[in-house]
């Protein structure tokens, strides 16, 4: 089975939609760039307790996990501590991360900014290239802020270092059917899974968008190279036979992962 990620969103201003989040679609867009894929994403508030149950559960499975938000020195950030907490390890105050806060901001440094350096005994850290404040990993989870000028870049340096290696090289193919209603082409789609089951299928409803103005669907089928073109175009010639006109398929070809 490929590599699984999760993503965790952190915090009451998300919820409460006082914030737009902006790293769920960040996350998601990434990791197919890269031939990966996100796995599932959970939000959750500013509350320690609850945080320390949910890292306690992810930190027993097997997934990458990027975890959003709540990493600062203001009473409402609690990701440190919970992370901490729920892999049984106490805080310590991390020498580089403190000398990185004390470097960057001097006497100002103190009493409040160097807590953001107060972090899971034996944590990796994770470089900002904004300010310097960094983030910290633990046991494939990576703690970023949520700040996405911080922590997107955060994430990339992350996929960069640890995960080049993962990348899916998936040939990906899709096409629009104009007019087309999904109700109606269930019996075709589980067919052309049944003939093709080495593709991943997904069907995306519209009642308009920029690639077209009416009512139609998309589809799009991820393969291994070689598979996805083939079962589109098999796709495409039964549609055509039930009395739809298709547009053509547009084939993306693999790129080979670094």
């Amino acid at each position: 089975m490929p590599q699984q990620f999760g993503v965790i969103i952190v915090g009451d201003e998300i919820l409460s939609g006082r914030r737009e989040d902006k790293h769920l679609r960040f996350a998601a867009q990434e990791l197919n760039s890269r031939g990966l894929q996100l796995a599932w994403a959970r939000y959750i508030g500013d509350d320690p307790a609850a945080q320390t149950v949910l890292y306690r559960e992810t930190l027993a499975g097997d997934c990458i996990v990027f975890s959003f938000g709540g990493i600062g020195a203001t009473p409402d950030d609690h990701s440190r501590q919970a992370a901490a907490a729920a892999a049984g390890l106490p805080l310590v105050q991390h020498p580089e991360a403190t000398a990185l806060i004390t470097e960057r901001f001097g006497e100002a440094a103190y009493p409040n900014r160097i807590r953001m350096a107060q972090l899971p005994d034996g944590c990796q850290l994770i470089p900002n290239p904004i300010n310097q404040i960094a983030g910290f990993s633990l046991a494939r989870h990576y703690f970023v802020p949520g700040f996405p000028e911080m922590a997107h870049p955060m994430v990339r340096w992350v996929l960069d270092q640890h995960y080049r290696h993962l990348g899916i090289v998936e040939e990906i193919a899709s096409l629009i059917v104009p007019d087309a209603k999904e109700g109606d082409l269930i019996d075709l789609m589980e067919n052309l899974l049944a003939r093709h089951p080495d593709i991943k299928l997904s069907c995306l409803p519209s009642y308009g968008n920029a690639r077209h103005s009416g009512l139609h669907i998309e589809f799009t089928l991820s393969a291994p190279p070689g598979l996805a073109g083939p079962a589109a175009e098999w796709l495409s010639q039964a549609l055509q036979t039930m009395g739809y006109q298709p547009g053509p398929v547009s084939l993306k070809q693999p790129q080979a992962t670094a």
